[in-house]
């Protein structure tokens, strides 16, 4: 919480008081602040399937639901999820986000984002 009000107290010019912050901040003109939440994914592998999960959870969020895509974007959203924080994602959560991919695979055929998907596991399963 900042505060300036300007005004003398006790004759002293009062300046600005900062009690906490959480997050970035900046002070003055012209200066720009960038947050990076998580970790970033240090294998390149990683780092694409993370963008295509991205894509594919937002294609998701455009399409009918059913049991299928549901599914499909709670094994997708666990990926993305486990990408930000630890960097990569583990062989068994992959192997569901391949299982989920296959399962909802007739409204997958109708999304590139789902290819590529597809493509970025197959590097990293091998297959």
């Amino acid at each position: 919480m900042a505060r300036d009000d300007g005004h003398k107290r006790d004759g002293k010019q009062q300046g600005i008081s900062i009690g906490s912050v959480v997050g970035a901040m900046a002070i003055g003109d012209h200066n720009k602040v960038t947050s990076h939440h998580g970790v970033p994914a240090a294998d390149p592998a990683q780092a694409e399937l993370l963008e295509a999960v991205r894509e594919l959870r937002a294609d998701l969020a455009r399409a009918v639901a059913t049991d299928r895509t549901r599914a499909l974007d709670a094994a997708a959203a666990d990926t993305e999820e486990e990408i930000a924080s630890t960097g990569a994602a583990g062989p068994g959560r992959l192997a569901r986000l391949r299982r989920a991919l296959t399962e909802a695979e007739g409204l997958t055929g109708l999304l590139t984002s789902a290819a590529t998907v597809g493509r970025a596991l197959a590097e990293l399963l091998g297959g």
